[in-house]
């Protein structure tokens, strides 16, 4: 996703808060099953180079669990949270997949 307008739509989805990041899931309800994704992270986080890690970071497990678990025909939008450069990648993929699971209920 690239245009602002999407992440604000996607503000108005379901959102599951963890300690790592935020993640949003909108359905787009247009019948196209692909899943769009986008990355945000704030200037609160860090500076460019913080920034940019958590950046790398999110699309690494993006690209490790949506594929499977994600919800088909959706944008997903995940916000990184300060604590989430220092948390580990094993326990951020378990809260990916505890956020998705919470999204879907």
């Amino acid at each position: 996703m690239a245009r602002r307008a999407d992440f604000l739509a996607a503000n108005a989805g379901k959102r599951a808060p963890m300690p790592g990041f935020v993640l949003l899931v909108r359905p787009r309800n247009d019948g196209d099953p692909a899943m769009r994704i986008g990355y945000t992270v704030t200037k609160k986080i860090g500076n460019a180079v913080v920034r940019n890690r958590m950046k790398r970071r999110l699309r690494a497990l993006a690209r490790d669990v949506l594929p499977e678990s994600g919800v088909r025909g959706a944008d997903h939008v995940l916000i990184g949270r300060n604590g989430g450069v220092e948390r580990d990648f094993a326990q951020l993929r378990g809260e990916l997949t505890k956020a998705l699971a919470k999204v879907m209920r």
